[in-house]
């Protein structure tokens, strides 16, 4: 099974999470600083708290991976989010995603490709697949942490193939 991904926009991974980018309007925000900075709350709640959860700003350091790249298994974090950001330079990365719920079926599977400034935050329950970069590089990552892991895998069978156009 073959899956391309597309472009990623906001309207299209809506049902998955929240894409990061920086705003088209450049005067919205609210200055701060004396005015000499505009801020952007881009997301106002990461869900990062539940069952005792607290969150953690970690590095990746990720290597570029080979495409097609065959996926073979999904994870999700029922209790809270996760969010990549690229570091840097651009960094491309594929994003393979299903809906929250039951483990995912093949036919199931959606991915996007970012531009390399965008980053996702994946909503609680999404299933994804492990970062997959296209550019190596430094990708800054929130998440939850608490004493207990909270990381279900599943496996995808058959195994889907994902590529992104270039």
């Amino acid at each position: 099974m073959k899956l391309i991904a597309q472009p990623l926009t906001a309207e299209g991974f809506a049902p998955y999470g929240t894409v990061i980018a920086v705003p088209d309007d450049f005067e919205g925000g609210r200055l701060i600083n004396g005015g000499t900075t505009r801020r952007f709350d881009l997301i106002d709640d990461l869900h990062l708290s539940a069952d005792g959860g607290r969150p953690v700003l970690a590095l990746f350091r990720a290597q570029a991976r080979s495409f097609p790249h065959a996926v073979t298994e999904m994870e999700r974090h029922a209790l809270g989010s996760q969010t990549f950001v690229p570091m840097g330079r651009k960094r491309r990365f594929v994003i393979v995603v299903a809906l929250a719920g039951a483990a995912p079926s093949a036919n199931a599977l959606t991915a996007f490709v970012t531009d390399g400034c965008q980053g996702v935050m994946l909503a609680p329950g999404t299933w994804h697949h492990a970062l997959l970069a296209v550019d190596a590089g430094d990708f800054v990552v929130v998440e939850r942490v608490a004493a207990t892991v909270d990381c279900d895998v599943s496996e995808v069978n058959p195994t889907v193939s994902v590529t992104w156009a270039v």
